[in-house]
This record gives C-alpha cells, structure tokens and sequence, in this order.
C-alpha cells in the first residue's frame, strides 16, 4: 500500500468520525527499515517517523536530519536509563514513558539541557505481564507524578494484546486521556488505525503497510 493510499484512509476515518481532516498524525514507522526504503518515503514528502531503539536511530536518522528539513522523530520504543540523553538529543517525542526512575531521570536531563522531547505515558491496557506501560489502574497517580517533576507530558500511548477487540482497548486509553485533560492518543497501527481514529487517536503508527516487509537480519 503506497503513503498516498495510507493518508486518504486516514482523512476518510477522520470524517467519519466527524474530525478535523489532519487532526490524526501518521508516524511512519521506519524501524529495520533499509535506508533506501526510508529515503523514498521522505523525498514523497512525508515527515513524521518512529523508530523503536536509539542505537538503529542514530546511524540512521542524524544523517537524514541534515538532508531533509522539517523531520520529526518518535521513539515508540523502550527507552533505557542509560540511553536516556541520547534519545532526548535526536527525538522530538518519546511514546514510552512508563517508570518512575525513567521519569526522574528525564526530569533531570532536562534541566541540564533546557530542553525536553513531547513524552507520551505507555499505559499497559490488557496489563499483559510481557510488555511495558503502567496499569491502568496506576495510570493517574503517575500523570500526577511526572507533572510534578514539570515533564511535558502531552498524552497517552498503548498497544493492545493482539487477541482482543483493539477498540477496547482505544476506548479506556481515551478515557483515562480525558480524565487527566492530555489530548494526544498514540495509539493504532497498520491493521487497526482507522477504529484508533474512530476513538480519538492524534497519532497512528504505521510501518509495513508503507515500507513493506521488515528487513530483520538473521
């Protein structure tokens, strides 16, 4: 499926959901992703990527930053401690805030660096002991914490369990959402974005359905 075709679905489950036609960003989702692949999606235009390790992204994207103006780069993946002031010098966004020492220790490469990348909470909503993300049920307490430690925090992300109904899951991230007033939903990808649309999503995540296939090494 080509970028074009990936946006017009996007605009049509934005009206059809009765929003704004842009008010769903879509993150192309570059991880183990040739850099060819990836040139040809920039020089189609499109800006807005993600990528799941810092280590990938820095010999890939410094490069590209240079070349294409107006790049803005998400971490959609788990952020160590120890990567920490790499990701914030080379993402706009980091999806995956999730643990209070995480939260700490961005809070004080912050104030060292007078800048701070847009940080979305990972909320773990099918509390799936496999991945990342706060429970739900904790989900509030450390909104409240990460905004004492003056974090940007902008929204909320979630991935949900591959054998339930996504909407579900869409529908109580969403909740918690608007109960903390944070209006950025990173949630959706290639097979689901447009029910994520339907439920408020600001960010979709898609990667095959624009790159194809994922050239992981063996």
């Amino acid at each position: 499926m080509s970028l074009q075709e990936i946006q017009t679905k996007i605009t049509k489950a934005e009206t059809n959901a009765g929003r704004t036609a842009g008010s769903a960003k879509l993150i192309a989702v570059s991880k183990v992703q040739p850099n060819e692949r990836v040139r040809a999606v920039l020089q189609e235009g499109h800006r807005v990527f993600g990528e799941n390790r810092v280590q990938e992204a820095l010999g890939k994207w410094p490069d590209f930053k240079q070349e294409f103006e107006g790049v803005f780069l998400h971490l959609i993946g788990p952020l160590q401690t120890n990567k920490a002031r790499q990701a914030m010098e080379l993402f706009d966004a980091i999806h995956t805030l999730d643990r209070p020492k995480l939260a700490s220790t961005i809070a004080r490469l912050a104030q060292e660096m007078g800048s701070c990348p847009d940080l979305f909470v990972q909320v773990n909503t099918g509390e799936e002991d496999q991945k990342a993300g706060v429970a739900p049920r904790d989900a509030d307490n450390f909104i409240a914490e990460c905004r004492a430690l003056d974090l940007p925090v902008k929204g909320l992300m979630c991935i949900p369990p591959v054998d339930e109904e996504p909407s579900l899951h869409f529908a109580l991230l969403a909740k918690i959402a608007a109960r903390n007033g944070l209006d950025g939903l990173s949630m959706g990808m290639s097979s689901d974005f447009e029910r994520a649309i339907a439920f408020g999503a600001t960010h979709v995540r898609v990667g095959s359905a624009i790159f194809g296939a994922r050239a992981y090494e063996i």
